[in-house]
């Protein structure tokens, strides 16, 4: 493995890319002919003065329109019990190249209203964002469309007198081809089917314990990482799962230890999972084997990734089919970074596997 992130690092200027400053003090190491590089990125969001850590507000998920657009969303408290204060959290909006926020300049990268404990789902065609949100004294959950920063109910929310919640913890969320979506129920510990207008096709498709994050692949299959044992994600000492459901909707357990923090296809048809407690980002091929391809260090870990889409404008910008991740540092948790991965990843991954 190649160390290709740094101390020292400082970043540069690559074609249309705005690469900016970031994880300076830690490193990142990759295979040979991989580049990682800080592709958003903040200062004056730590609350610490003594360490003054580079990085924007924790975030936990993130997805790209066609445009080479970024949504990411804040982490809110979803698995944290007690008190009285929800997170109440806009989206950020990243244009095609990377952003550096401050304090002062926050405000225009915020997209949409304020959303309780926001996650951002999915991206359907050129406009609409799909985002979870979830009442945990309610166990109510809700999948917001928003359109122009204009956020509507798509499906969830308060049920029927006598009826239960169609959705009560959503968290991840895909589009399936017909324009319909899956939508992972960590509380309900099922994957719920809508069609493209919203509407519960299946309340049960497939069941898991805590099911959290979602991808779909080329041939159909529906890939899911499940939380298991654990209470909340980050809990190092349980065992997680991840399951793929064929097109006919059989579900089968792949693999069965680490709990993904996040999961992604990338545009070649391979699964890249974040396993945060272990620090790394691994590919996961259908008969269960393991290839490794980031570590990190210093205390470093991933939290969340997802690949850029392969389209006109995204090739014009450079990020076409790359990798992003968003990074947590070991000694300043409470600000993130997304990193650009560029590199010949499903070439690596081929090149990895054992024969069948």
């Amino acid at each position: 493995m190649a160390t290709i992130v740094g101390r020292g690092w400082r970043g540069l200027v690559a074609g249309a890319m705005l690469l900016v400053p970031g994880l300076a003090a830690a490193e990142v190491r990759v295979p040979p002919g991989f580049r990682v590089q800080a592709y958003v990125t903040g200062q004056g969001f730590d609350s610490s003065p003594e360490r003054g850590a580079p990085g924007i507000p924790s975030v936990a998920t993130l997805a790209f329109d066609p445009t080479g657009v970024l949504y990411l969303a804040r982490s809110g408290r979803r698995y944290v019990t007690g008190g009285e204060v929800e997170d109440i959290w806009r989206v950020y909006r990243i244009p095609a190249g990377g952003a550096r926020l401050s304090a002062s300049s926050e405000a225009r990268f915020l997209h949409g209203p304020p959303l309780s404990n926001p996650q951002v789902g999915a991206v359907r065609g050129a406009r609409e964002l799909f985002v979870t949100t979830y009442d945990r004294d309610r166990k109510i959950g809700v999948l917001y469309r928003v359109v122009d920063g204009r956020a509507e109910l798509f499906a969830g929310g308060t049920p029927d007198p006598g009826f239960p919640p169609p959705l009560q913890q959503p968290e991840g969320v895909v589009v399936d081809a017909a324009g319909g979506f899956f939508v992972a129920d960590r509380r309900a510990g099922a994957v719920v089917r809508l069609d493209a207008a919203g509407r519960v096709v299946a309340s049960r498709y497939a069941e898991m314990k805590r099911p959290r994050v979602l991808a779909a692949d080329p041939a159909g299959g529906l890939w899911v990482g499940a939380d298991g044992d654990a209470e909340a994600p980050w809990q190092g000492q349980a065992e997680g799962q991840i399951w793929r459901i064929t097109a006919e909707g059989v579900p089968r357990l792949v693999l069965r230890g680490p709990v993904a923090q996040a999961i992604g296809m990338s545009p070649g048809g391979n699964l890249l999972v974040a396993d945060r407690h272990n620090a790394r980002i691994f590919a996961l091929t259908p008969e269960g084997e393991k290839i490794d391809l980031i570590t990190f260090t210093d205390s470093d870990a991933p939290r969340s990734l997802a690949f850029a889409p392969v389209t006109p404008d995204t090739e014009r910008a450079g990020i076409a089919g790359e990798l992003f991740v968003v990074a947590i540092k070991g000694a300043a948790w409470p600000v993130n970074e997304v990193l650009r991965v560029s590199g010949p990843l499903d070439e690596f991954v081929r090149g990895r596997r054992r024969a069948p």
